[in-house]
């Protein structure tokens, strides 16, 4: 799109920049494998006091893997960095997609955001007992942040060579983890019943079910990254599957040898009194200290991946000039920085905000705020799974009825009653008491930003109508190589669309 002085502003990301590895890793980090064994499953163990947790995971994984045959059927007809956003607009509308995209970047800032709660007051401790070094968790918090935010400038691909190294390790140490307790069985032998689907019966699994989906979260990010990847199609099915198929075995492996290495009868106790220690104990040797460091590590690699998936959203919104067209504008490295820059001013806010007022940012920052970021997640999963099939019902696009209907329609069904469940134990997911305002007010952020988003592509639609003509459409294809270049967008359909300014 020429500029005022003649020069080319560019718009668009990288093509042909990220590879399957590349993708996986970003996916498989902003799941934090090692953070939800250590994390999400001990406290699924805790909360619930059941022990159903590893057939829970294996249950939620099947539910996503239906999703994900939709969602991958899709992917390879639309390829656009703002994933849900462009599938719901293109499958219920363009005023539903919007709302859908204000709620995905509400979730993932939360998602981002929250992590910085944990890493702070995880590291000053790590430091205090191993260094002798006492800082306040906020000057950790920031650390991490300012090296997140300068890594969100550079080059796409960079950011994957720095993720696969954190992860490879971290998997290889969870593992490890994992067959160390297998190997010191409680009484002496190894029990299976944990992974029994008939545990699934029992009373309470719902909690137990929704803190499973809170932990999958982030799988689903393959394909923001279809713009950049090379062979897109193929690139979004090998990357979803793969990492749905590694984080289930690894959430179901770890949590099955907690229960088999405490026994069955006592995991939830031990949960309850160890936390994230439950994992680590399992090791011997070096295992505890160096999950222990690979853990915070985890939460970075996190950060950093979320933070990456935030900022696709906020350009895939600008340069369609749903919001800000300076959002959509992409520098040197063909990262939006303005984008980058705005997420990383959101997390400064957050973490500024909770060191100021004193709370509790284990508690608050991470574990309320990053709940309420999977749930916006989980409420994006069941719409896309609907839009899915209101996009094939149109045109089959030569997929099969399994592709189209059946796979989608069970995991919407599915999806929705977990929703209920979610809703129904809000306040158990965050540890308060039935009927809190927070239990109230947090899940109620999204309905907030579905209702300003639908608002505002109506407002579109009356005052610019060229703008909303061209929501979830996509502006200009990705650039080949390292330069991007001004291309003039065309639509669906090939025709040329004047730039909406």
């Amino acid at each position: 799109m020429p500029s005022s002085s003649g020069t080319d502003v560019p718009r668009a990301l990288a093509r042909d920049r990220l590879g399957i590895p590349a993708v996986v890793f970003f996916v498989l980090s902003g799941v934090a494998p090692l953070t939800v064994a250590a994390g999400v499953v001990t406290t699924a163990y805790a909360v619930t006091g059941l022990t159903s947790v590893p057939a829970a995971f294996l249950a939620v994984a099947v539910v996503l893997g239906l999703f994900s045959v939709g969602y991958v059927a899709m992917a390879r007809h639309i390829t656009n960095a703002g994933a849900f956003y462009a599938f719901v607009s293109r499958g219920l509308g363009r005023p539903v997609g919007v709302g859908a995209a204000m709620v995905a970047v509400v979730a993932y800032n939360l998602l981002q955001v929250g992590l910085y709660g944990a890493f702070g007051p995880s590291t000053a401790g790590f430091m205090a007992d191993k260094l002798g070094i006492h800082a306040p968790w906020w000057v950790w918090a920031l650390a991490a942040w300012a090296i997140v935010t300068v890594l969100g400038l550079l080059r796409v691909d960079l950011n994957g060579k720095v993720l696969a190294v954190l992860l490879s390790i971290e998997i290889v140490v969870a593992v490890a983890l994992a067959v160390s307790g297998l190997s010191h069985p409680a009484g002496g032998h190894v029990s299976f019943a944990t992974l029994s689907p008939l545990k699934l019966t029992t009373s309470g699994i719902g909690a137990a079910l929704v803190i499973a989906v809170l932990g999958f979260v982030g799988f689903e990010q393959s394909a923001v990254f279809a713009e950049e990847a090379r062979n897109p199609g193929r690139t979004v099915r090998v990357a979803t599957y793969f990492s749905l198929a590694m984080i289930a075995l690894l959430y179901a492996g770890a949590s099955w040898a907690m229960a088999v290495h405490n026994g069955d009868g006592q995991v939830a106790s031990a949960a309850a009194r160890q936390g994230p220690e439950l994992l680590f104990t399992m090791g011997r040797g070096i295992l505890p200290d160096a999950g222990r460091v690979l853990f915070l590590t985890s939460l970075f690699a996190a950060a950093l991946a979320f933070h990456n998936a935030v900022w696709r959203y906020m350009y895939a919104l600008g340069r369609e000039s749903v919001l800000p067209a300076v959002l959509g504008r992409t520098g040197r490295n063909n990262v939006p920085k303005t984008a980058s820059a705005a997420q990383s001013l959101v997390g400064l806010v957050f973490i500024a905000v909770f060191a100021l007022a004193g709370w509790d940012p284990m508690v608050k920052l991470f574990f309320w705020v990053g709940t309420t970021g999977g749930f916006g997640i989980l409420l994006l999963i069941a719409l896309t799974s609907i839009a899915v099939i209101r996009f094939f019902a149109r045109d089959r696009h030569g997929e099969t009825a399994w592709h189209r209907v059946v796979a989608p329609g069970i995991a919407a069904v599915a999806v929705l009653i977990m929703l209920g469940l979610a809703l129904d134990n809000y306040s158990t997911l965050l540890g308060v008491a039935p009927g809190s305002t927070s239990a109230r007010v947090l899940p109620a952020i999204f309905g907030v930003a579905a209702i300003v988003g639908i608002a505002w592509a109506l407002v579109l639609r009356s005052i610019r109508p060229e703008v909303y003509a061209a929501i979830g459409q996509g502006r200009e294809p990705a650039t080949s190589g390292g330069s991007a270049t001004g291309t003039t967008p065309r639509g669906v359909d090939g025709s040329v669309r004047q730039h909406a300014r």
